[in-house]
């Protein structure tokens, strides 16, 4: 089963998939405190590790780095349209969290067959969520939280173009799915089909 970490001041969700039958594990979203996620990962049994990325917000990125050093990983994946906003130097929050440094290399190539990458923009141009159908779980990184969405004022944010990611791609989901977003508790796609206000 999968470990979920809440790392640096945003306390953003990170999480580690070892996929058994690839011999993989994958680390969704290492944003922060790269020495407890990389002591989490050696604890955990693996052929190959890989970066997933929700997208490229500095909250959900800045391990990368160190985790891809410690563990030999050369590329990130992240959706094409968030490649300019991984690598751009105002990706910070001043003072509070700022930018990276050496992050690996992205690539928007997304290969293997252990999960499925549903393209959820919104919150950024290139907003993904991963779907591990074995498990069966979401990661919906800041697309969706238990009662609420996620922001659409930063930029490349569009509150119409979210909402109807939802809908369209979420919402149409198997109700007893159950979501863990970047931030806070896990929900399901039913509760929130009758619980979250914005729908």
């Amino acid at each position: 089963m999968f470990k979920k970490l809440a790392l640096g001041m945003l306390e953003t969700n990170c999480f580690l998939v070892p996929v058994a039958k690839s011999g993989t594990l994958y680390i969704i979203d290492p944003g922060a405190e790269a020495d407890k996620i990389i002591n989490a990962a050696r604890s955990m049994e693996f052929d190959r590790a890989e970066i997933l990325l929700t997208h490229g917000h500095v909250d959900h990125i800045s391990a990368a780095g160190e985790l891809a050093l410690a563990l030999g990983i050369e590329k990130v994946r992240l959706h094409r349209d968030d490649h300019a906003l991984y690598k751009s130097p105002d990706n910070h929050l001043l003072p509070y969290v700022p930018p990276p440094v050496r992050l690996p290399q992205a690539t928007d190539e997304f290969e293997g067959d252990d999960y499925e990458v549903i393209h959820t923009p919104g919150h950024t141009p290139g907003g993904v969520c991963f779907y591990f159908k074995s498990m069966p779980v979401l990661f919906c990184g800041d697309t969706i939280f238990a009662g609420s969405i996620g922001r659409t004022d930063f930029p490349g944010g569009n509150l119409d173009i979210l909402l109807s990611s939802i809908r369209e791609k979420i919402m149409t989901l198997p109700d007893d799915l159950v979501m863990m977003p970047g931030h806070g508790a896990e929900t399901t796609v039913g509760s929130e089909k009758i619980s979250n206000p914005f729908f």
